[in-house]
């Protein structure tokens, strides 16, 4: 079942944003795997950079991710709230976007794990097209929630946490 325009409003989500996070992480996959594994057409990185740097650090990510998005699926779906509000607790206090965050850090630490270049471009499209959604889904809520939703996002990174608060 496909939703609706208005619907969409209501959750504060683009048109595109499951089937172009769906295409992405296909993408992802497929090309990881099939030039990791079998082509090796662009790994040349992982000749440099050893592989007792690349397995700790790719480890580390994929764990944070899962953390982030754990958490912020938890908050998100997991609680009943009577009136919509911008949600400031838990992950969601230390940056605005920690879905699309573990997502970016899932292709990350992937990409770490075995550096295929032609992967590395496609992380980097990934990420380009989360920071799109989370500037259109941003225009909506501040329209939602105004100078609530103004105060958070001058307290709250994006995507990486802010050591001073404006």
């Amino acid at each position: 079942m496909r939703k609706s325009k208005t619907t969409r409003e209501k959750w504060f989500e683009h048109a595109l944003c499951d089937a172009g996070q769906i295409i992405f992480a296909l993408l992802f996959f497929g090309i990881w795997i099939a030039d990791s594994f079998f082509l090796k057409y662009t790994t040349q990185l992982n000749d440099i950079v050893p592989a007792l740097i690349r397995k700790p650090i790719g480890i580390m990510l994929l764990c944070l991710s899962a953390y982030c998005a754990w958490s912020g699926l938890r908050i998100v779906f997991g609680e009943v709230r009577e009136s919509p509000s911008v949600i400031r607790k838990g992950v969601f206090g230390i940056v605005r976007h920690p879905i699309y965050l573990s997502e970016v850090l899932l292709y990350l630490g992937l990409f770490m794990l075995n550096m295929s270049l032609a992967a590395g471009v496609v992380l980097l499209g990934a990420a380009a097209f989360l920071y799109y959604l989370s500037k259109y889904e941003e225009k909506l809520l501040l329209k939602r929630f105004g100078d609530g939703y103004r105060s958070y996002m001058r307290e709250v990174g994006m995507w990486s946490p802010r050591l001073r608060r404006k």
